[in-house]
C-alpha cells in the first residue's frame, strides 16, 4: 500500500512563518536593535498577511460563498454576502 503524500496548506504554512517572524521582531526589539530593522521585518509581516487574507477569502469564495449562491436560499446568501461586504470595510479601515 503507497502512502499518499498530502500536500502542505498554503495559508497555513504562510501563518507560521508569519508567526515566525513576529517572534523574531519581539526578539529584535527585546535586543534592542535598529528602529529601521525592526520596521523592515514588521512591514515584511504586514505584506504576508495581506497576501494570507486574499487566500483566505479566495478559499472561502469559491467553497462557502458559491455553496450559499447555489443553495436557492435567499436568507442564506443575502448573510453571506453582508459576510463579504462587512470584510471589505474592514479590510479599507
Amino acid at each position: 500500500m503507497t502512502k499518499v503524500k498530502k500536500t502542505p496548506d498554503k495559508t497555513l504554512v504562510s501563518l507560521k512563518k508569519a508567526h515566525g517572524l513576529i517572534t523574531k521582531i519581539i526578539d529584535m526589539k527585546e535586543e534592542g536593535r535598529y528602529c529601521v530593522d525592526i520596521m523592515q521585518q514588521n512591514l515584511a509581516v504586514i505584506g504576508l498577511l495581506k497576501s494570507i487574507n486574499q487566500n483566505l477569502l479566495e478559499s472561502h469564495l469559491n467553497s462557502c460563498f458559491k455553496a450559499a449562491m447555489d443553495s436557492g436560499n435567499s436568507k442564506q446568501q443575502k448573510s453571506m454576502i453582508n459576510e463579504i461586504l462587512q470584510l471589505n470595510k474592514l479590510s479599507n479601515k
